[in-house]
């Protein structure tokens, strides 16, 4: 017999697709080579660049992971993570960000998986009160390396600025 909920009903249980193990490149340790806009949808090609560190490890069996980063702003270090579940039904993963020194808010996920060996995956936000979209992409995966993108959007996915680029490399 399966597991009830809280409301007593018991969900079905769907077992995962191959797109379960997506992340699998990424558990790990990983130096992070981090360059970010300095003014985001200001027009600014001012780039800051840092280091950073990232370890990730899989939780829910292989259906979720977590990692863990330190990033090394001119400012002082700060931590951060994000929460990756894997949702069998609809074949997607769900990305969420924490931001260390904003303990209290979840940033909304972004949601897709991967073509073709890049991982594309969007959501819904706000920047500065304005609504855009979010966009992540993971490419360039080998077993040692991997790249991470963010962009904004703020016209409905016609166009998008990349603000933050992350060049990853394998450490354990």
């Amino acid at each position: 017999m399966g597991t009830s909920t809280a409301s007593g009903i018991t969900p079905p249980t769907i077992e995962p697709g191959p797109a379960v193990a997506d992340f699998d490149f990424y558990m790990g340790s990983w130096q992070v080579h981090h360059r970010r806009l300095v003014r985001r949808l200001a027009g600014s090609d001012e780039w800051q660049e840092f280091e950073g560190t990232s370890t990730a490890w899989p939780i829910l069996d292989g259906a979720g992971n977590i990692d863990d980063n330190v990033l090394q702003l001119p400012a002082g270090a700060y931590r951060a993570i994000s929460l990756r579940t894997f949702d069998p039904a609809t074949d997607r993963w769900s990305i969420w960000w924490l931001d260390g020194r904003s303990p209290t808010r979840l940033d909304p996920p972004v949601v897709g998986g991967f073509r073709d060996g890049l991982g594309t995956f969007m959501g819904n936000d706000t920047f500065e009160g304005r609504p855009i979209i979010v966009r992540f992409r993971w490419s360039d995966i080998t077993p040692t390396t991997a790249r991470w993108e963010q962009a904004f959007s703020e016209d409905g996915g016609s166009t998008w600025e990349v603000n933050w680029v992350m060049e990853l490399t394998r450490t354990s």
